[in-house]
């Protein structure tokens, strides 16, 4: 039985981000270089994704809710989504992940609707300069 995948918005994110047991997943490319990115999201760019899902899957244990966006959350940070819940059915991967969420909008209606905005340049996020 396939993951399904939900969709999140921004309020609703800001809510969730308090907990420990969530993972944000920006899988926007070189733009989040320059447009600065939500505090403590992990980076996971859409052209490389596939080759590093495993990575991911490592980096993300222990959490069991998994945010994945974009910039517009269209195309990019479903594809995402939708390809990590094929690879941990395909894998038989055994983690705690029950949710796999799409933010709506995306950074763009993130940012827009005023939420904070990182801008470090640190990897991971040190979720320092959110504004």
């Amino acid at each position: 039985m396939s993951r399904s995948i939900s969709y999140v918005t921004g309020s609703q994110l800001l809510t969730l981000k308090r907990r420990p047991n969530i993972a944000i997943i920006d899988v926007r490319d070189d733009e989040r270089s320059y447009d600065g990115h939500i505090a403590g999201s992990l980076h996971y760019a859409s052209d490389t994704f596939a080759d590093r899902i495993s990575q991911l899957v490592q980096q993300v244990k222990g959490k069991d809710t998994l945010v994945f966006h974009c910039a517009l959350s269209q195309v990019r940070g479903p594809t995402c989504a939708r390809r990590f819940a094929n690879y941990l059915e395909e894998m038989k991967e055994d983690t705690e992940i029950k949710n796999i969420l799409v933010l709506e909008r995306g950074f763009n209606g993130w940012e827009a609707a005023g939420k904070p905005v990182c801008h470090c340049t640190s990897t991971p996020c040190t979720a320092e300069s959110a504004q």
